[in-house]
């Protein structure tokens, strides 16, 4: 089995393939994160940022500055930059104006609707949590087409702690009636990562989000790939 195990690393290292045998076959749920995930919205989240800046006489920001920002939810997107008397301003501006930019700029990565039809053909439960707020993941994912192959989805507005606490995957873990060996956790971000080991899921990182891939290898989740359609090859 130790052998097994190491052949399967060294050909997931060297050409990204392998034969899984970590019990993958007892997965019966896979919860998403969206953005940087499934979802490529950053042109519209650094449009709602940079409008938010503008209104109130900051500096723009570049849309790197932006992107390495997302993830911890609109709020802690916001606070970094603007004084503590204008977060509550910032944030209603950014939501009025992030409500418009989502239909307009953001599109799903490339095999992402692929992937979810695969796995919901093959009768995996699929489950989204994500940091960004509930109104606007609904706005995302009816825009997108892909609700629908969601059978639940949850937010970190809904719950105490958003991600890296692992409070997100609980609640989902619960609502299913799952174990966490039973489960599997696809992110894109360190604190995807971090969430995912404390709540004892194995967790896979895709390297199309915000997150250096420098910073992902020091996480060590369960695997690393960089396009979603590797997913695949693991279920």
């Amino acid at each position: 089995m130790r052998t097994k195990r190491l052949l399967n690393d060294l050909l997931w290292e060297k050409c990204g393939i392998g034969v899984i045998i970590d019990n993958m076959k007892d997965i019966k749920l896979i919860i998403f994160d969206l953005d940087g995930t499934l979802v490529d919205a950053y042109i519209a989240i650094s449009r709602s940022f940079n409008y938010v800046m503008n209104k109130l006489g900051y500096p723009e920001k570049s849309a790197l500055v932006i992107r390495r920002a997302v993830g911890w939810g609109d709020v802690n997107l916001l606070r970094p930059f603007v004084r503590d008397q204008d977060l509550r301003t910032a944030l209603s501006l950014y939501r009025r104006h992030h409500k418009l930019a989502l239909v307009k700029y953001s599109r799903l990565l490339p095999h992402a609707v692929r992937v979810l039809c695969k796995l919901k053909k093959s009768n995996y439960k699929l489950a989204v949590a994500s940091n960004r707020p509930t109104r606007f993941s609904v706005i995302l994912m009816r825009h997108l087409d892909i609700e629908k192959y969601f059978s639940y989805f949850l937010c970190a507005d809904k719950l105490k702690h958003g991600k890296p606490n692992p409070e997100i995957i609980y609640r989902i873990l619960r609502k299913f009636s799952v174990k966490p060996d039973q489960a599997l956790y696809v992110g894109d971000m360190v604190i995807d990562a971090q969430a995912g080991r404390r709540a004892g899921v194995k967790t896979v990182i895709v390297t199309t989000g915000s997150s250096h891939i420098s910073e992902l290898k020091k996480e060590k989740p369960y695997r690393i790939i960089h396009k979603i359609h590797s997913l695949l090859k693991l279920v």
